[in-house]
């Protein structure tokens, strides 16, 4: 995405946003999104809430506080939907569907179905219709849907001016609490050369509309893997790079090693504990120089997509000048309540957590509303953050590590099921996976749960309510669960818990009981 000059409105120019193409649809994303002639409102005399930033955790406490009769003003210098909408979740999963509909086509044979010689995917028509659906989608997020709510939407770069203000186009907003939701950016690596030969992000490898032959992805963390996979079934070449020993290194070690070898299936060439020291360009192509002798002479490519983690978005917002203290790798400093240094002044979102995820800003943006519209006491650390990596099969998870329970000198119980004994999963010709469910030992407290399956990011909701409110995996036992179905996973692994507390004194009282009954 860029700023250019709308074609026919000169006087426009610093006001215009294209994305790449510039069709109809990305046309209309930024209708919606920054319209070129939107004028911004005269400021109000004073705010009770100031949001810097439109992307969910924005877009969610303005919406929630105007709701509540609030007076609010939202500031975004880019196109509102923020990350989200326009380079993130909405885009991604689009072409993460189109991949699996391919996938779904080439093994269409073992079920039976007969797809004639030569399938292929048309990458063009991929990407159009991911713009098209984001353009469908992005009126929810709209300036004018915003200012109907009763938002006085500003335009503009946000920049504080005092502990109670901020300055943007040339107007100064005056408030009683704000909030920073300014988010976050792909983060840079320092390779030599590496900038020279140009490279994408999750920012720009969605204005591609010809397909890369062949694609080095830099970094198997989640960006990485989804996008490494779906290019590799659109029809790339792909290599996916990780400094360090697995891919998706935060994840368990069982679950990652699924979608290894699904990725070796599928043609992906990985390479693990790999430092790019260098790249070069020659011509239209890019050489890749790594620290191994892997690929003598280097490894040579058409595109690198560089997706090793977010960079928050601290500066321009002279946050010096407000008394918020941040650092500029970790972002804004918040406490527990989600207030900064400043206690006018909360930040959500990617600007300040280390869970970079669209639904944890928007749980996020709902703790800022009740702490600074409503002196709630509310605190992040209460929530029970679930994620997924839409890799196929995906990888769910919520909660502890058993890792990290031994670090914080939790003993657990680990209870396992695998796909490959479950029967709707035989069926489905999806049994590569498995749950894993830690608990508190001697207890069925559940402290945290990892799933593997091709829908476990709809499954891991389950166990994320039973978290929330306390209940344990016995009680999930006892709980009727449709047959045949993937999620009767769950169930098997209470059942698994259920049967350990069937001790030998208890089995033997059972015994006598059932021969005396006779």
């Amino acid at each position: 995405m860029k700023t250019a000059i709308a074609q026919g409105a000169p006087d426009l120019m610093d006001k215009t946003v294209v994305i790449e193409p510039f069709d109809e649809h990305n046309c209309a994303v930024v209708s919606n999104g920054h319209p070129p002639d939107w004028v911004n409102p005269a400021p109000a005399g004073r705010y009770n809430l100031v949001v810097i930033g439109a992307g969910t955790a924005g877009l969610v406490t303005a919406a929630g506080a105007a709701g509540l009769g609030a007076k609010v003003a939202l500031v975004e210098k880019h196109l509102m939907g923020g990350d989200c909408l326009n380079v993130g979740c909405v885009p991604a999963k689009a072409l993460i569907r189109a991949s699996r509909a391919f996938a779904d086509v080439r093994d269409a044979g073992e079920y039976g179905v007969i797809v004639p010689d030569g399938a292929r995917v048309d990458f063009s028509k991929v990407m159009e219709r991911m713009r098209r659906l984001r353009a469908q989608i992005s009126p929810n997020d709209s300036v004018h849907r915003f200012k109907k709510l009763g938002v006085d939407v500003f335009l503009g770069e946000a920049r504080f001016t005092g502990s109670d203000t901020i300055a943007v186009d040339g107007r100064t907003l005056r408030f009683s609490k704000a909030i920073i939701a300014s988010g976050a950016r792909a983060a840079e690596l320092p390779i030599p050369g590496l900038k020279e030969a140009g490279y994408l992000t999750n920012e720009t490898i969605f204005s591609l509309t010809e397909l890369p032959k062949r694609l080095a992805v830099f970094g198997a963390g989640p960006i990485g893997c989804e996008l490494a996979q779906a290019f590799r079934r659109f029809g790339s070449q792909v290599h996916l790079i990780e400094a360090l020993g697995q891919i998706l290194i935060r994840e368990d070690r069982d679950a990652a090693v699924v979608i290894e070898k699904t990725f070796a299936r599928e043609g992906i060439e990985f390479s693990c504990n790999h430092n790019v020291i260098r790249v070069e360009k020659r011509g239209a192509e890019k050489v890749v120089f790594t620290e191994c002798d892997c690929h003598k002479g280097g490894l040579v490519v058409d595109a690198i997509l560089v997706g090793v983690g977010r960079a928050p978005n601290v500066e321009g917002l002279n946050l010096d000048a407000a008394g918020v203290e941040y650092d500029k790798k970790a972002g804004v400093k918040v406490d527990d309540r989600l207030r900064t240094a400043n206690p006018r002044i909360y930040a959500a979102g990617d600007i300040c957590s280390p869970y970079k995820f669209t639904h944890t800003a928007e749980a996020a943006a709902r703790i800022v509303i009740q702490n600074a519209m409503f002196m709630g006491r509310k605190k992040a650390s209460t929530l029970t953050i679930p994620w997924c990596t839409y890799t196929d099969p995906e990888i769910a998870h919520v909660g502890l590590y058993e890792k990290d329970a031994k670090e914080k000198g939790i003993a657990v119980d680990t209870f396992v099921q695998e796909f490959k004994d479950l029967d709707r999963a035989i069926l489905d010709g999806e049994s590569r996976g498995l749950i894993k469910v830690h608990v508190e030992k001697g207890t069925d407290n559940i402290l945290g749960a990892t799933i593997v399956a091709r829908h476990a990011g709809e499954m891991i909701s389950e166990l994320t309510l039973a978290m929330t409110a306390k209940v344990g995996l016995g009680k999930i036992a006892g709980t009727i669960h449709p047959y045949p179905t993937q999620a009767e996973c769950v169930k098997r692994v209470a059942d698994a818990y259920n049967r350990t507390r069937l001790t030998p004194l208890v089995k033997s009282m059972l015994g006598r009981w059932l021969r005396w009954s006779r």
